[in-house]
């Protein structure tokens, strides 16, 4: 093995071997997320094949990390439209008993003699 920059970072081996045994926790673990590296002429083929592959995994994890964010976000979105859906509903169904029409003065004083007359005749029994 030749020496590189790639060759002196100690992480990246420990990264690409990870990713090879397909296991994500302890390269999330080793800094994968934060891996920053140069892909350039000056390292050697085995390190450009590593950090081509850490660059991909990490790439891939950043993408999936940020889809779920927006999915996060469009649920929230969501819940507050069906919220606000909900409260603009219960609002216009419900009507407050002093907006319920009452009747005329003279349909008003009818009613009340018919129920006054109604009131006078004896029950039968």
């Amino acid at each position: 093995m030749t020496s590189c920059r790639a060759c002196a970072d100690a992480t990246l081996p420990l990264l690409a071997e990870a990713l090879a045994a397909d296991d994500l926790d302890r390269a999330l673990t080793l800094g994968l997320l934060a891996y920053e590296s140069e892909e350039n002429a000056a390292i050697c083929a085995e390190c450009r094949a590593r950090v081509s592959i850490v660059n991909a995994a990490r790439d891939e994890r950043l993408r999936a990390l940020a889809a779920r964010e927006r999915y996060r976000a469009r649920e929230v979105r969501l819940a507050a439209r069906a919220e606000a859906r909900s409260r603009k509903r219960s609002a216009s169904t419900t009507l407050p008993s002093a907006a319920a029409p009452s009747l005329p003065p003279a349909a008003a004083a009818a009613l009340a003699r018919a129920k006054a007359r109604v009131a006078a005749k004896p029950q039968p029994e």
